[in-house]
């Protein structure tokens, strides 16, 4: 089972920050070619990231559980998640009340634009 290894310095996320990048209306997501190794081989590198202007702590968690749960099941499909990248999902607002089904096939396509 591939677990999800989040960014832990600033350094990194200023890395990831300034390559490939994709916006929709519920987050964003920025990607970068793996530029160091995860403490496991089979890890992801992903971190969710969430403003504090969104609202309060359950709002902004209640979010990123969603946007978590979501790129679990991606990784269970083969290819939709290209697990040589580390990556970045900024959460908005507006993921708060969608459910999730309308948002994964919008995280599927933006990982898969992401690929190219």
């Amino acid at each position: 089972m591939v677990r999800l290894e989040s960014l832990k310095k600033s350094s990194q996320f200023k890395k990831v920050l300034k390559e490939k990048k994709i916006h929709t209306d519920y987050f964003s997501i920025f990607a970068t070619k793996n530029f160091f190794l995860p403490k496991h081989k089979g890890n992801l590198l992903i971190s969710f990231v969430m403003k504090k202007k969104i609202g309060n702590a359950v709002k902004r968690n209640k979010i990123r559980r969603k946007l978590k749960a979501i790129v679990q099941k991606l990784l269970k499909k083969k290819g939709a998640i290209n697990k040589d990248y580390t990556y970045i999902v900024f959460g908005k607002s507006n993921a708060f009340a969608k459910k999730q089904d309308v948002l994964l096939p919008l995280m599927e396509k933006s990982f898969s634009k992401l690929k190219k």
